[in-house]
């Protein structure tokens, strides 16, 4: 079965059964209010690789910070980064920044309807601009993600593989042509929201679908199975060294990262991967004059963190260091700064460094206490 199979009473029973649904069972979030141009704008980018839970919190106080294009436009990037801590791929904040002073700069700081001008923007690609030319201005475009690939692959039994952009472009062909004249917008959360709560990646509620009846994967058992994805190899482990370097004073030395590096813009502990067959004081010695062009003495561990990334996960030690030859200066960053621990917390970090940060500051209060 294709959407092309469905003649158009099929099509418009498959859109009313789904909007039905979800009609009653839409979850009560945050960016379904007042809904403006920008305010889809930024759901949508937060939403990209995250859970909706998780980014409501995020969402509810980034649009107190930043009620405006405006007032996105004005913030330096620092701010923006700090408000988008915790959220991950901060590269979306980047570029949701540089797309508002774009706005500003060129478009009296209005979101464009046009959907080749929405493409133009840093940050929105194919999925982005057709979700807000529906929801922001209920235009008859489809907007499929990864929710929706999978509701559509189980209803019509589509075996191809999703990773593909065959695939995908076969599916948004499919989406495209279940769209109702009207009301495109809420179809296409209807679909992207069975996908999140009822036609879920492992154990899906079919008896709780309103499309269980159409649904080619059920009749065959194959729910579990569709859609199909390429098997990903083994994730790598990389064992990291991080420099807690402290002055004479008790200020930290931190660096921020290129814009262009993964991380951008954000502040860390320097340091870097060991190299094969190298100790970790000997990475933090080597990283610490590659990066800073300084030399430093590595003394005790302060902690360790594990964390994953999408593509590769680390251990990542970090060390109390002392500075023993050079100034600091920027050879391999961004800016360098000399901060009190108390005062880190103002600064965007990665979730692995901000934990280092916290061990600092709990390890300075013990010092001062005695405890």
């Amino acid at each position: 079965m294709s959407s092309c199979q469905l003649d158009s009473d099929d099509r418009r029973d498959l859109a009313r059964r789904l909007m039905q649904w979800f009609a009653v069972h839409a979850r009560d979030l945050p960016w379904r209010h007042d809904r403006t141009p920008y305010r889809v704008w930024v759901s949508e980018v937060m939403l990209q690789q995250t859970q909706a839970a998780t980014v409501a919190r995020y969402y509810r106080r980034f649009l107190k910070r930043f009620p405006t294009i405006e007032s996105l436009a004005g913030a330096s990037l620092e701010e923006v980064l700090k408000m988008w801590e915790g959220l991950g791929y901060y590269g979306r904040a980047r570029y949701l920044h540089q797309a508002a002073r774009h706005l500003v700069a060129t478009n009296s700081g209005r979101l464009p309807s046009d959907r080749d001008e929405l493409q133009s923007l840093p940050g929105i690609g194919t999925y982005t601009a057709g979700a807000i030319g529906s929801i922001a201005f209920g235009q008859r475009v489809a907007a499929v993600d990864g929710n929706a690939c999978r509701v559509l692959c189980r209803v019509f039994s589509i075996r191809d593989d999703v990773t593909r952009s065959a695939t995908r472009r076969k599916l948004k062909e499919i989406a495209t042509n279940l769209l109702p004249e009207q009301h495109a917008g809420k179809f296409n959360e209807a679909l992207i929201e069975l996908g999140a709560t009822v036609c879920t990646s492992r154990s899906p509620s079919c008896q709780l679908c309103p499309l269980a009846d159409l649904c080619r994967a059920r009749a065959a058992n194959e729910q579990e199975t569709l859609p199909v994805t390429r098997r990903r190899g083994k994730r790598p482990h990389y064992d990291v060294a991080a420099a807690v370097t402290i002055g004479d004073d008790g200020a930290v030395l931190v660096a921020r990262r290129k814009l262009d590096d993964m991380l951008g813009g954000l502040w860390e502990f320097p340091g870097g991967k060991c190299q094969d067959g190298e100790s970790l004081p000997a990475c933090l010695v080597r990283e610490m004059e590659e990066e800073l062009g300084v030399i430093v003495d590595v003394g005790p561990p302060l902690t360790v963190v594990e964390h994953a990334y999408t593509h590769f996960s680390i251990t990542l030690h970090a060390f109390i260091c002392r500075l023993v030859d050079g100034q600091p200066r920027c050879l391999d960053c961004a800016a360098f700064r000399w901060v009190r621990p108390p005062d880190l917390d103002e600064l965007p970090m990665s979730v692995a460094d901000r934990k280092i940060a916290q061990a600092l500051v709990e390890e300075s209060d013990h010092r001062a206490t005695g405890k």
